[in-house]
This record gives C-alpha cells, structure tokens and sequence, in this order.
C-alpha cells in the first residue's frame, strides 16, 4: 500500500482534453482512425520502396527512413494518448514521463537533420547530376542517416538528462497529452532559467541550423533551375523537390512555433492544438504528400496493386 502511495506522488498526471470530457470517445475514435492510416500509408511506403528496384536510390532510401521515423515517433506518443482518452485517471510514471520524452525529442531531431539530408540529396542531383551517383553512393547514405540519428540521441540526451535532475512540485499535474518540454518544466519546483536557456539553445541548433542548410541547398537549386533553358526541364526539376519542400515547412513551421520562442509565452491550449498537428497529422500528411506528388512512387504503386491482382486470379 506504502509503493503504491508513493508511486502515485511521483506520476505525472495528463490534463490535456480535460475540457472536452465529453468529447472524449469521439476524439478517441478520429485519432485512432487516423494513426491506423498513418501506419498502413507509412508501412505501405517502406513496403513499395523496398519491393521495387526503380526505387533503391538515395531519395528513396531516405523517403522510407523519414516513414519509419514517423511511424516511430507516432508510436511513442499516440497509443498513450488514445488509452488516457478512455481512462479515468491519465497518469505516467516518473520514469515513464522521462522515456517518451527521451523518444520523442530522439526522433523529432533526427527528423530535423533528415529533411536537412534530403535537401542536400536533391541539391546533389540537380546542381551536379553528372556526380550523383558517385557523391550519393550506399554508403554516404547509410553515414548521414546515422549522423543524424547520432546528433538527435545526443540533443534527447542532453535535454531529458537537465530536466529531470531538477526537483518537481508534488501535484506533477502537466496541461498536454504527453510528456513534452514545456509542460514538465513548469511543474519543476525549482529555478528553471539555466534549463529553459540550454533547451531553448539546443532547440536552436536543432531546428535552425537544419533549415539554414535546406534554404542554403534549396538556394543553389533554383539558381540552377532558373539556368534550365526549357520550362518542361524546369517544372521537371522543380517537381522532384516540391514534396520535401512541403513537409518541410510543415515540420519547422509547427516545431518551431512551439520550442523556438521562450518559456513564458508557454499557452498549454495552443500548444495541444499545435502538438495534435505535428504529433497526429503531420505523420499522416507527409506520406500522403509524396506519395500523391511523386510519380514513381504512384507508378510502383500501381505496379504492385496490378501484381496483386494478378496473383489473386491465378490463385482461384
């Protein structure tokens, strides 16, 4: 009875869609929805790259680490949200708290630093074409995935290590649907400043300096698109760029609404609607995004529902 008291002082307890009570089985419902086609879109994109040969290139190897990044952290996040929606008490170990929030900033930032990858791959392709396949090998891939995950694990390491060394106040009540940043530092019973300011200064590397190396690449892109002498060669180029572009300005315009500006403008109701937007439907747009706008993967898309088809008629 005396571990089950003080496990209970030491949770975290949820407050997020507590002002929706009785919304609560519906939202329930939509979120679950949307997570069942987030997974399958995203499962059905590592599937198609890795099953067609057209598609084993470096812009598709990257495509199916960003869908399996997205699958992850979706999974870190959202089954936790959907059983706290039907529960009366929404609660999460101290432990708990610090893993997802571990996991979650893990690969938040390695996505940061492979959106920056893949802009760096269409700047290759279209900026030195002639040298693509022999900058862009196997082996540079592999080493820029891992470079990113390397540098996403260090800034969760440094973050979640700072925040939970600090002392928290007894009620341990966070306004969010999970463990971020914010919310669990304004339950710290203790003088955030020092953490707030190393937070917001990884936030900083871990959002700028991927984006400044995007508009960099994307920079020399257009410069060389405009040099493109037929409008068909320029719509060409451009179009092999348009999907990235998009999920780019998605991720860093909602992440950086979020970490980059400082702690006391923290609004736990606009926050929710934003992490909603990054943390559900942002993992559910960006396959739809490159799948819808990119025609080889429509085509091997289409090859394999043939395929099926076929062997289903063969089989009866």
């Amino acid at each position: 009875m005396e571990n089950d008291s003080q496990s209970l002082a030491t949770d975290f307890i949820f407050l997020g869609f507590s002002n929706l009570a009785e919304l609560q089985k519906l939202l329930f419902v939509v979120f679950l929805l949307l997570y069942l086609v987030t997974l399958s879109t995203n499962a059905t994109i590592m599937t198609i790259i890795r099953l067609d040969p057209s598609l084993h290139t470096p812009m598709y190897f990257f495509l199916s680490v960003l869908s399996f990044l997205e699958t992850c952290y979706t999974f870190v996040i959202v089954p936790k949200m959907l059983v706290d929606l039907l529960a009366e008490r929404k609660a999460i170990s101290f432990l708990g708290c610090a893993v997802q929030m571990y996991f979650f900033l893990f690969l938040g930032c390695s996505h940061s630093f492979l959106l920056a990858t893949m802009g760096y791959d269409r700047f290759v392709a279209i900026c030195h074409p002639l040298h693509y396949n022999s900058i862009m090998t196997r082996r540079v891939c592999v080493q820029l995935v891992i470079a990113s995950a390397l540098i996403g694990l260090l800034a969760a390491q440094a973050d979640t290590t700072l925040i939970f060394c600090l002392p928290f106040q007894a009620s341990r009540k966070l306004n969010h649907f999970f463990c971020d940043i914010a919310p669990v530092l304004s339950v710290a019973f203790a003088d955030t400043s020092l953490s707030e300011s190393v937070v917001f200064t990884l936030a900083i590397f871990v959002l700028l300096i991927p984006l400044m190396l995007i508009l960099i690449s994307y920079l020399f892109i257009l410069f060389t698109i405009l040099k493109i002498p037929s409008a068909a060669g320029r719509r060409k180029a451009f179009s092999t760029c348009s999907a990235h572009l998009m999920v780019v300005v998605v991720h860093y315009g909602c992440a950086s609404s979020i970490y980059l500006r400082p702690n006391a403008s923290y609004s736990s109701d606009q926050d929710a609607v934003i992490s909603v937007a990054y943390t559900i439907l942002t993992p559910l747009l960006n396959p739809m995004i490159y799948s819808l706008r990119n025609k080889d993967v429509k085509m091997a898309l289409r090859k394999s529902l043939r395929k099926n088809r076929l062997s289903q008629k063969d089989f009866h």
